[in-house]
């Protein structure tokens, strides 16, 4: 309710006051415990993961170790943080660029990855010297309470407030008011463009910060001197993985003309080998959506391309058994530039797309709102250069010869234009976590 959300924010803002005197690496040390703490508990997490949100037991766990890694990445990174000292052009003067926390850092993240997501933000927020208060996403509420408890002992047992990570569960009403709360000073939200747009003018109203990441219509091309090889179980990995709901996924496929077909016929092939069950089963490779509403996009979005000239060469259907099931979606035919490839469409519907250049194919990945991820297949030097280059690839992750989705923790992870311009994890992330003092 409001009334838990209100005495929540009290208590967090009181428990930064006790964690922004703690030195950075004796930070980096709690936050160290923590990554031990759930890299015990991994599997029962993982498993957690994957009845809750549908994702297979191994995503489910990888997830969980993404969260461990952030963690040790955090460590370091706890003696690193810091500003230049410049020279000053004031005689016996120096200029010291001095960077400290923000504050309370609110986190609201997303039902497809409800544990790495916070992990990203938790770890970083917590080294720089803030609070976290997180909601996680309604449906997977469990997977936030098991988490929290695992930190809030750890916070306990180096005798630190349990609620500098605080937690509320809630639906819109709980985001509303914490994007609209002057007491977060961060507001990191992961989620659509359309929920993410809101918030962010929420926050930008009373002049807050917020860090976004939200939606991707990631793109892999395929040139002709492409190792197919490679290719296939990319296309695969990244359009099937998570069953299409990962912000990275692959939704559409380029493929160059001369070699669209034999492409089309060696993934539908793929596609049929795809072994599709229970998430909890191990060989289960593909589980369910996670919602019946995500059912009923998928078959709107299917009937969509359809309608605009699309044929749908493999899959597109409900699943005949019980839980959200869908086909994997291969749809061919359609322009580059049909309303429904320019759709995201939260669900495992690839649309393989026909180019002849490498201009237009680079301008046609360009073309969409977003601006997350994006690969390219070639051997061609001069051109993975070009594709990384300023009339290259404008999304915010850019792939050669590796599928769209799965980020390094290192990197900076986060996109361009639609996709909301945050960075999170890796590189200098963490300043996005900290105010600068000159």
């Amino acid at each position: 309710s409001l009334e838990d959300y209100e005495e929540t924010v009290k208590k967090a803002k009181e428990a930064w006051k006790v964690w922004a005197d703690i030195p950075a690496p004796k930070r980096g040390e709690i936050v160290r415990q923590i990554g031990d703490a759930l890299r015990q508990k991994i599997k029962v997490l993982g498993s957690l993961v994957s009845l809750e949100m549908g994702k297979i037991f191994v995503e489910g766990v990888g997830e969980v170790q993404e969260y461990v890694d952030v963690c040790d990445y955090a460590v370091g990174l706890s003696r690193m943080i810091g500003g230049p000292i410049l020279p000053s052009e004031r005689p016996g003067h120096a200029l010291i660029e001095q960077w400290n926390p923000v504050g309370l850092v609110g986190i609201i993240t997303a039902f497809n990855f409800p544990v790495a997501v916070y992990g990203w933000n938790s770890a970083i927020a917590m080294i720089c010297g803030n609070a976290c208060l997180w909601k996680g996403a309604p449906t997977t509420s469990l997977i936030s309470v098991a988490v929290t408890k695992i930190i809030a002992k750890v916070l306990k047992d180096n005798k630190v407030p349990g609620a500098i990570c605080s937690l509320v569960c809630g639906g819109a009403d709980i985001g509303t008011a914490m994007a609209r709360d002057e007491r977060m000073d961060l507001l990191s939200f992961t989620g659509s463009t359309k929920v993410g747009k809101q918030v962010a003018l929420m926050v930008q109203e009373r002049f807050g910060r917020s860090l976004l990441e939200l939606g991707g219509n990631n793109a892999i091309i395929v040139f002709e001197d492409a190792d197919l090889n490679l290719v296939i179980p990319s296309a695969l990995f990244a359009a099937v993985g998570t069953a299409g709901q990962r912000c990275t996924t692959a939704r559409r496929l380029f493929l160059h003309e001369s070699i669209h077909d034999e492409v089309v016929a060696k993934l539908a092939k793929a596609y049929a080998q795809v072994r599709i069950g229970d998430p909890w089963d191990s060989d289960t490779l593909y589980g369910p959506l996670h919602t019946k509403e995500a059912v009923k996009m998928f078959l709107g979005a299917v009937e969509q391309a359809k309608q605009q000239g699309g044929s749908v060469v493999y899959g597109g259907k409900v699943i005949n058994r019980p839980g959200n099931y869908v086909e994997p979606t291969i749809v061919t035919g359609l322009p580059h530039n049909a309303p429904i490839v320019h759709t995201e469409t939260f669900a495992p519907i690839l649309y393989v797309l026909k180019f002849k250049e490498e201009e237009e194919v680079f301008a046609w990945n360009n073309e969409v709102k977003q601006g997350l991820s994006s690969s390219i297949f070639t051997k061609d030097l001069g051109r993975i250069f070009r594709w990384l280059g300023p009339k290259g690839s404008d999304c915010g992750i850019v792939n050669v010869n590796i599928p769209t989705s799965g980020a390094e923790i290192g990197g900076a992870f986060g996109g361009e234009k639609h996709t909301g311009g945050g960075r999170e994890s890796g590189s200098d992330s963490w300043k996005l976590y900290m105010r600068r003092s000159t």
